[in-house]
């Protein structure tokens, strides 16, 4: 074969060669720019959550008070934080479950890393098992690219989930498997990708109700109910309302640069007095209405922001039945100075055997707090 032939094949060769490196290499540039994207809106993400913590410091007053409701409420979080056990907060709008949350996630081993939060009632079904669970590129119409869901978001740290009992049927069935095995798939894709995050979870409902009416799974809710946490209305911490409107006084002093260092007494008795339907979150907004409009140094709040008579009417028909029966059987136990059965017992006062009581009680989760004739 003539040199110029040979040659000419080796050069072919060499090109082919070249070729293959240079396509090689475009998709190894390809699948690190792809990564970098991925990396970079996963950090965004945590960046968007890390402000969003900055900004949650305002809640701290949320659990303060000297009550014994708050105090148990206290003691568990400092028992349940240093595990890796699932809790379930409950509570009425207002009484600060997201911030209990944000406590037992700032004491756990996972405080270095994320807390994800996601309010699952604020999301639209057709989009909550891609926000939860991220998305593959294609998927449906405007995928354009992969998206990482909380849970992924959340690796290694912890995730919170608001008004769990809004969640869809289906997306509760994928949440499920997450807890089980510990996997999950992102829409769209076929990939079980493992996952290391700890869960809490709340919600305002009574969950035996969402479970009667099939708005919540009765296997979710016994995965979720591993540690519950029940969080006390402020009208039944009456004690704490002082102390929660002097922090918010001194707070909101500080903003609006007032210097209102007093509260007037007709003010703190008729706050006292009043049921807060809105929970602590409305006394905040009521203690900031008040700074707005005050001119001197003594904080006072319009007598007609707290209309009591129809704002505990309003309580009443917010409660679901079972939320309502176990408040009656509370407040019974309460004034019966704890005592259940005889003349003056809190069965008697609600027309019931103490048989039946006692079986409502436990259905209920009522128990006596340890030392004392008071029931939670």
């Amino acid at each position: 074969m003539p040199d110029s032939q040979s040659d000419a094949i080796t050069l072919k060769q060499r090109i082919n060669e070249l070729e293959a490196l240079v396509a090689q290499q475009a998709a190894a540039l390809e699948a690190t720019r792809n990564e970098a994207q991925q990396l970079r809106t996963k950090l965004e993400g945590e960046n968007a959550y890390l402000r969003d913590e900055e900004r949650a410091g305002r809640g701290l007053g949320l659990l303060l008070g000297h009550s014994h409701a708050i105090q148990t409420v206290r003691r568990a979080i400092s028992r349940v934080a240093p595990t890796d056990s699932t809790v379930f907060i409950l509570g009425e709008t207002g009484t600060g479950k997201e911030l209990v949350a944000r406590a037992v996630h700032m004491l756990s081993s996972r405080r270095d890393k994320l807390l994800v939060k996601v309010n699952c009632a604020a999301l639209a079904p057709g989009v909550l098992a891609s926000e939860l669970f991220g998305h593959e590129a294609g998927s449906f119409t405007n995928a354009t690219k992969r998206r990482v869901g909380r849970f992924e978001l959340a690796q290694r740290g912890s995730i919170f989930l608001d008004e769990i009992g809004e969640l869809a049927a289906e997306t509760q069935v994928h949440l499920l498997r997450v807890l089980q095995e510990r996997v999950f798939e992102r829409v769209g894709g076929n990939e079980p990708i493992p996952v290391d995050v700890r869960l809490l979870a709340a919600t305002n409902r009574d969950p035996v109700t969402a479970m009667s009416t099939g708005a919540l799974r009765p296997d979710l809710y016994y995965r979720l109910n591993v540690f519950p946490i029940r969080l006390p209305p402020l009208r039944d911490r009456p004690e704490d309302i002082p102390i929660l409107m002097n922090h918010f006084m001194a707070r909101f002093s500080r903003l609006m640069n007032k210097h209102i260092s007093n509260i007037a007494p007709s003010t703190l008795n008729r706050a006292c007095d009043y049921p807060w339907p809105g929970n602590v979150r409305e006394l905040e907004n009521i203690v900031e209405r008040a700074m707005i409009v005050c001119e001197g140094d003594t904080l006072e709040i319009d007598t007609d922001w707290l209309a009591a008579p129809a704002a505990s009417a309003a309580v009443s028909e917010q409660l679901p039945l079972a939320g309502q029966e176990r408040r009656s059987i509370l407040e019974a136990l309460n004034r019966c100075n704890g005592k259940i059965y005889g003349p003056g017992g809190a069965a008697e006062a609600l027309g019931l055997r103490p048989t039946t009581l006692y079986g409502k009680m436990r259905k209920h989760g009522i128990r006596r707090q340890p030392g004392a004739n008071l029931f939670v």
